[in-house]
């Protein structure tokens, strides 16, 4: 940039200096020890600022279910780095919006900077990029230059804009006219005002083409969408291709424009209030618009579509999950738990009993005579009556009761807080019930068993047994006991 340019920038009583919490901003937004209570304090200094910043808190673009009622509310929703983002750009741009005789060129270039504010954003939605309140900013301020332009030479640069037919005509005026177009002198004011470097990056190559960096093509992007939406007509389609090609050198979608110009539609209104800017609809984009408005409604209804059947799919799996988690603890043939359930379920319930000092009892089961059943009739029989005894054995007990089957014709019962006599007793009804009960048919004569049971029982009270190992095992003994005495009886352990 030419000397005696910077001198008359400097020189120049309409470009005033950032205001004092423009620099607070500055100075925060490059402390690394900057936090959301200190930037409150210096945005409470402005209340016209701290209004913006609630507005927007409450937009569209931030708001959630519950209405933001104060500032700092607001600046914990948008986070320490969308705050002084946000703040910077509202407190700078207003500044330089001052009068002096220019009001019509003034309100072009905030036109065309709020929209490409919005377009930047929208940019960085469809790229993914994390960064995209700084984008937003980038996009806001890409035009300082020419409103600096515009207050050092408002008589020369507002001939020279209206003398301009599209944005690359304007750029050459410009470097004509004062040695450097409005991206360099934009860049320069940034780090004159020692505004973080990547602004100052991001609008010194706002008018260039876009590189491999995607923040950058986002803001090279945004200035040429903002120049085709504010253009009165494109009858060549100059500025439309100009558009899609930038659009696509962000995104790597050729189509993606369309869907952006809608999104931006969308937002229009809250972002003109804002912004204190009115921003209309291009007639010249109507049909584009109306095309892009169906698509972004299609690609709607598709994506909740989508997110309905991949929600149900989800569900499916983790019925299924749940499935196979309870096919796993369960006994193929029975239904009633496996050995694997049975032994984590005892571990839990005797550590229950002994914290909570209640009794546990537990029984083993042993159907008497089952191998002359499968010899004599067949293992199909065999299994039949086995599954027919554990449903039994289910609906006689409580459903606080576990039955698993231990293997072959044993099965285990855990009785919780239930002492030696009142096992013993359901237990003796069980033998009674289940002895009467057909467990098979077999050319059409019942088929009846009985069983075997020992019991033991852990009581704080009574008998204490040292881990659930040394329970079962005292069940299993009382079991032989039963087995020895005559089987069809059930046996307390220690009798």
């Amino acid at each position: 940039m030419r000397p005696e340019l910077e001198a008359r920038l400097l020189l120049c009583r309409n470009l005033a200096s950032p205001p004092a919490v423009a620099l607070r901003i500055i100075e925060l937004a490059q402390d690394p020890n900057a936090d959301l209570a200190a930037t409150a304090r210096v945005i409470a200094l402005d209340p016209a600022l701290s209004a913006r910043m609630l507005r927007v808190a409450n937009s569209p673009l931030y708001a959630g279910r519950r209405k933001v009622e104060n500032l700092p509310q607001a600046l914990t929703l948008l986070g320490l780095n969308a705050t002084l983002s946000l703040a910077l750009g509202f407190s700078l741009m207003q500044d330089l919006r001052g009068g002096n005789g220019t009001a019509a060129e003034q309100e072009r270039i905030w036109r065309r900077s709020v929209l490409a504010a919005l377009a930047a954003r929208r940019l960085g939605e469809r790229c993914g990029l994390g960064r995209l309140e700084e984008l937003m900013l980038a996009g806001l301020l890409q035009d300082i230059g020419a409103l600096a332009l515009l207050q050092a030479s408002p008589e020369a640069y507002t001939a020279l804009a209206a003398g301009a037919a599209d944005a690359a005509a304007r750029l050459r005026l410009e470097r004509e006219s004062f040695g450097a177009d409005h991206a360099e002198v934009g860049a320069w004011l940034a780090r004159h005002w020692h505004l973080p470097a990547y602004l100052a990056e991001a609008i010194a190559g706002s008018e260039s083409e876009p590189g491999a960096d995607p923040f950058q093509a986002c803001i090279v992007a945004s200035s040429a969408i903002a120049e085709l939406w504010l253009a009165a007509d494109d009858p060549d389609g100059i500025r439309l291709a100009a558009a899609r090609a930038r659009v696509e050198a962000a995104t790597g979608d050729a189509a993606a424009l369309d869907g952006i110009l809608a999104r931006i539609e969308e937002a229009l209104p809250e972002i003109g209030t804002l912004f204190d800017v009115r921003l209309q609809q291009p007639q010249h984009l109507e049909a584009l618009l109306e095309q892009a408005r169906e698509l972004l409604l299609l690609r709607n209804l598709r994506q909740i579509q989508e997110a309905t059947r991949a929600r149900q799919e989800a569900e499916l799996s983790e019925e299924r999950i749940r499935h196979l988690a309870e096919q796993s603890r369960r006994d193929p043939l029975t239904g009633v738990y496996n050995r694997l359930q049975l032994e984590e379920v005892l571990e839990r319930e005797f550590a229950t009993a002994v914290a909570l000092r209640q009794p546990l009892s537990v029984a083993f089961i042993d159907l008497d005579d089952f191998k002359q059943i499968n010899d004599r009739y067949g293992h199909l029989v065999g299994d039949q009556v086995l599954r027919n005894f554990a449903q039994a054995l289910r609906r006689l007990l409580r459903s606080t009761d576990l039955v698993a089957r231990y293997g072959g014709e044993e099965f285990l019962v855990v009785l919780s807080q239930s002492d030696e006599h009142t096992a013993t007793r359901v237990l003796q009804r069980i033998l009674k019930e289940t002895a009467h009960e057909p467990m098979a048919r077999v050319d059409g004569q019942p088929l009846y068993v009985t069983f075997s049971a020992g019991v033991a029982t852990h009581d704080e009270a009574g008998r204490r047994f040292p881990d659930a190992h040394s329970l079962l095992q005292a069940a299993d003994e009382a079991l032989y006991g039963a087995k020895r005495e005559g089987r069809n009886r059930v046996t307390q352990h220690g009798q």
